[in-house]
């Protein structure tokens, strides 16, 4: 049957042309490619000979300790990476330079210990990113996310965060679900700004209540979502004896200062008295002396003039 003369499933034929272009023979090793997708098992590191039209990736329970950022970023169409349960340690800068159509992003279960500030940086489509159970995580920078604002699923549950900066996800205006349990939240004054802003934003908390502070002593097993006002009242309107004392002491230094100071200015206004007043007794002293011999030639005068007037009239 011609194509002409008979109808042909579509789908048949898009089917014929994705098994020309992602058939077993272009597969990478130990892979297995249907379609646009690619699974993966068994591996050491991150395959080669990827098919450059794979759109859904799956190298989940490999042993692969990074993500080659070339390699990867010959994937342009790709939409779905699943890495969870691998060795991966880093995640560098512009890893995923290439995939900037990727919406689907897992790399949970591994062992990260560091995140680039620019390691997501070219992923503006980011929709999902789930980065949990990587409990060696202990930072994340604030500019981490700073160009995914598509973002609506983040999960960062079972890390080793104690502190996360409010900029870093304040931007984030699509984000409807964010995961934080599982973490050692250290409650003090740095973590302020963040949970006040879990209190006033929209977000859910799917996990809320087994996000709990670890730290100090008087927050512990308090959730995340409860300890904006207390933490509010504590670090910014109430102070304790420390406050007090450090307010004594930075007063006790003012006052020292102060009289210190005005002992200098009178100590220097008295020697700056003393010696104006002796400037001006020696000026007195150097005017006498000038005007004693005027006084003597003067007098010398009149009495010349009159002894000449006596002698004038006895003549």
């Amino acid at each position: 049957m011609s194509l002409a003369a008979g109808r042909w499933p579509w789908w048949l034929l898009f089917s014929c042309g994705m098994g020309l272009v992602g058939g077993d023979e272009l597969c990478p090793t130990k892979c297995t490619c249907r379609l646009l997708e690619v699974v993966c098992s068994g591996l050491m590191e991150y395959p080669h000979d990827m098919p450059l039209t794979t759109r859904q990736l799956v190298l989940k329970e490999n042993n692969i300790t990074y993500l080659p950022a070339i390699s990867l970023g010959l994937l342009n169409d790709l939409v779905y990476l699943d890495c969870r349960s691998n060795q991966i340690m880093e995640i560098m800068d512009y890893t995923f330079i290439g995939v900037h159509k990727l919406i689907y992003l897992d790399i949970s279960f591994n062992n990260i210990s560091q995140i680039s500030p620019y390691g997501f940086s070219m992923l503006n489509n980011l929709v999902i990113l789930n980065i949990s159970n990587n409990p060696h995580l202990k930072q994340i920078s604030k500019y981490t996310f700073g160009n995914n604002t598509a973002l609506r699923h983040l999960d960062l549950s079972n890390t080793g965060l104690e502190f996360l900066d409010v900029h870093s996800i304040q931007h984030l205006f699509n984000l409807k679900a964010l995961y934080l349990k599982g973490n050692p939240w250290n409650c003090d004054c740095t973590l302020v700004d963040f949970s006040i802003h879990l209190i006033v934003t929209n977000i859910e908390y799917p996990d809320k209540l087994n996000a709990t502070c670890k730290e100090p002593a008087e927050m512990i097993g308090w959730p995340l979502t409860m300890v904006g006002n207390p933490l509010r009242y504590k670090c910014l309107t109430h102070l304790d004896r420390q406050d007090y004392a450090f307010l004594l002491l930075i007063g006790f230094c003012i006052f020292s200062g102060g009289t210190v100071a005005a002992w200098l200015t009178g100590v220097c206004a008295v020697l700056y008295e003393n010696i104006h007043r002796k400037a001006e007794d020696e000026e007195i002293d150097e005017e006498i002396e000038n005007e004693r011999p005027n006084r003597n030639r003067v007098f010398r005068y009149k009495h010349a003039k009159s002894f000449d007037s006596m002698n004038h009239h006895f003549v």
